[in-house]
């Protein structure tokens, strides 16, 4: 037996789960749409205006320095565990300085957006 095959058998019954919620949620939901059903919802205010519309740089910027904060963390957790199982010393300052600079640059994106605007949210 290929040792992928038990990937595969893992995938094909995944995606059959998969479909059969899909399937049945549909066979056995209620199904009366009314206007008030199918109108948009937003948080009970009642939509205006074009979905369309253009937003902020400043939200995107706050996205990417979210997603610069989560990949930080992704990598801090593993670097602790690896730097307190490391026994030699040459070997825990290279790790150290490694995360200093790498800490450093994400400092330095956290400051030029803090620079540029991007959390001072009363600005037109």
């Amino acid at each position: 037996m290929p040792p992928y095959i038990g990937v595969a058998m893992m995938i094909i019954l995944g995606l059959a789960f998969a479909g059969a919620s899909i399937v049945g949620a549909g066979l056995i939901r209620p199904k009366h749409p009314t206007p008030g059903k199918m109108d948009a919802y937003e948080s009970g205010v009642p939509p205006t205006g074009d979905t369309r519309g253009r937003h902020h740089v400043r939200f995107y910027m706050v996205a990417m320095l979210f997603v610069v904060f989560d990949v930080e963390l992704i990598f801090l957790y593993p670097w602790a565990v690896r730097f307190a199982q490391a026994e030699d010393m040459a070997e825990k300052v290279t790790m150290l300085v490694a995360m200093i600079l790498f800490v450093t640059l994400l400092a330095v994106a956290d400051i030029v957006g803090w620079k540029m605007g991007v959390f001072d949210w009363s600005k037109e």
